[in-house]
């Protein structure tokens, strides 16, 4: 049996008997408790490191009641099983991209249309305002996602990069097979783009590109270096087609059980969590590009973007309209 398996049959007992939530006699606001949180990035990622700095602070302020236990490196599997394992209690902290908890919350799709932001600045002034906050409220208040939105986690702008060739135009993408997020807004616009979408869990990715099942694939640059996907694609184009952001969900179940005083607190230091992490981030983007250099990586600036923008028009008008208030509200952000 795998170890996510096990986690999701364990349920039951790490959200009752494990976390000390149903014993009789103990007052619930004395529970130990270990949280467990779930990323596919390796230790070190900034994202990775802002949860264990906020689990650190989280023992220090309860004297040691609550803490955080990181699985890294996709140790409990992908983000929907991480997504999954969160909304039936088996770990609490999930990161994920939005791309992935998009089919989940529908609303949050819209920051998956290509070419939404200006550039990452804009993305950070939107998800930082009452567009970030009530995206958040929305999967709080959505009784079906059976999950908390805590904070964001800044991802930098998605590009291509492929075992193939340089990817200098858009023609350039005609024929070859990339592997995108599973979401249907990902799938249609890497079809649109030329290339045939390939849709394809995060933890399959870098044996996926050594065997040739794909091409190629589309992430930031961070991920493409210390996830060594660059050891088999030598080719990266900055197309920055998607700039995405991604999210920490808490486990819904779980957050019912927590004491108001606790969830207040686990929410503070979400919020200190999103600062760090964007300072781990730009420092971690400015290494991954000074270690793609050092690797000799085929590295493409792509100047004119306007060709692949013009490319996924069918993609805004099958899945724009439905977010149009809120397309408007982000476009309006300075």
């Amino acid at each position: 049996m795998q170890r996510r398996d096990a986690l999701k049959l364990g349920a039951g007992a790490l959200t009752a008997g494990a976390l000390g939530l149903a014993i009789p006699g103990r007052a619930q606001a004395q529970a130990k408790m270990m949280l467990k949180a779930s990323d596919v990035h390796p230790e070190g990622y900034p994202t990775v490191a802002a949860v264990e700095s906020l689990g650190k602070k989280l023992s220090a302020a309860t004297q040691g009641r609550l803490g955080v236990q990181m699985f890294a490196s996709m140790q409990l599997g992908d983000e929907k099983t991480a997504i999954e394992q969160a909304q039936i209690g088996a770990i609490q902290f999930a990161r994920v991209s939005v791309g992935s908890i998009g089919p989940v919350v529908d609303a949050l799709n819209v920051f998956n249309l290509p070419f939404l932001f200006r550039n990452t600045a804009h993305m950070q002034a939107v998800i930082d305002g009452k567009i970030g906050q009530d995206l958040l409220d929305g999967i709080t208040n959505n009784p079906q996602s059976r999950l908390v939105g805590l904070c964001w986690m800044d991802a930098g702008a998605r590009s291509m990069y492929d075992t193939k060739r340089s990817i200098h135009t858009i023609a350039d993408l005609k024929g070859l097979k990339m592997r995108v997020i599973p979401n249907p807004i990902f799938v249609d616009m890497m079809n649109a783009l030329g290339a045939n979408a390939v849709s394809m869990g995060y933890d399959q990715v870098f044996s996926a590109l050594q065997t040739g099942v794909i091409d190629g694939a589309e992430n930031n640059t961070p991920s493409y270096v210390y996830d060594h996907h660059y050891e088999a694609a030598k080719h990266f184009s900055f197309t920055e087609h998607l700039i995405v952001p991604e999210i920490i969900v808490f486990s819904r179940p779980t957050w019912d059980k927590l004491a108001k005083a606790d969830q207040d607190l686990i929410r503070k230091l979400a919020g200190e969590a999103q600062a760090e992490e964007r300072k781990l981030w730009q420092a971690k983007e400015a290494d991954a590009l000074s270690k793609m250099k050092e690797a000799k990586i085929d590295i493409v600036e792509i100047a004119d973007k306007t060709p692949f923008q013009k490319a996924v028009k069918p993609v805004w008008d099958k899945y724009g309209s439905k977010y149009a208030d809120m397309i408007k509200r982000v476009q309006a952000v300075a």
